[in-house]
């Protein structure tokens, strides 16, 4: 089943353990390619010194503004494309990067397999043909860690427990 605009509306410190087992969906070139989501990280706020919003609304960054259930897609180290799912209510940034999907581990590597690119930024994942999420009711178990490759970050920021990886994925 899709998920629907309520589930997103949710903060991203909510919504990103609930991520976690839910499908990641794809229709590219009329092939629609399904995986589970096996890890998120969450960035939230322009207090937080790891988000992209920690400068405010920029050309970036603005879909991190507007309220949940868009994607928010960006080039990093200008290689690799990252799918973000935002959330929460319009106003205040807050996204939760999708760091892994059944048998892709890594941001970049699923994006690849996926071929999400800087295309289906803010494309709404509710109405969408292109890119959406569903659930089945799955609910994994997960370890909460610190978050990956943020070491411009304040320390503080650097070790909150805002990393989720399912253990029970195979």
């Amino acid at each position: 089943m899709r998920i629907t605009k309520k589930f997103y509306i949710r903060p991203a410190t909510e919504t990103a353990p609930l991520l976690l087992g839910k499908f990641l969906c794809r229709n590219a070139e009329g092939n629609v390619i399904k995986r589970r989501i096996t890890e998120t990280e969450i960035y939230f706020g322009e207090d937080d010194t790891a988000c992209h919003a920690r400068s405010g609304v920029t050309r970036r960054t603005w879909p991190l503004y507007e309220q949940g259930g868009i994607a928010y897609v960006y080039l990093c180290y200008g290689i690799h494309n990252l799918f973000n799912v935002v959330t929460g209510e319009k106003g205040f940034p807050q996204a939760v990067l999708i760091r892994g999907v059944e048998g892709f581990d890594g941001p970049g590597k699923l994006t690849k397999h996926m071929k999400i690119d800087r295309s289906l930024n803010a494309v709404c994942l509710v109405g969408s043909n292109e890119i959406w999420l569903e659930d089945d009711g799955f609910l994994p178990k997960f370890n909460a860690t610190k978050r990956i490759g943020i070491d411009y970050a304040s320390e503080h920021d650097r070790n909150r427990l805002w990393r989720f990886v399912a253990e029970d994925i195979t």
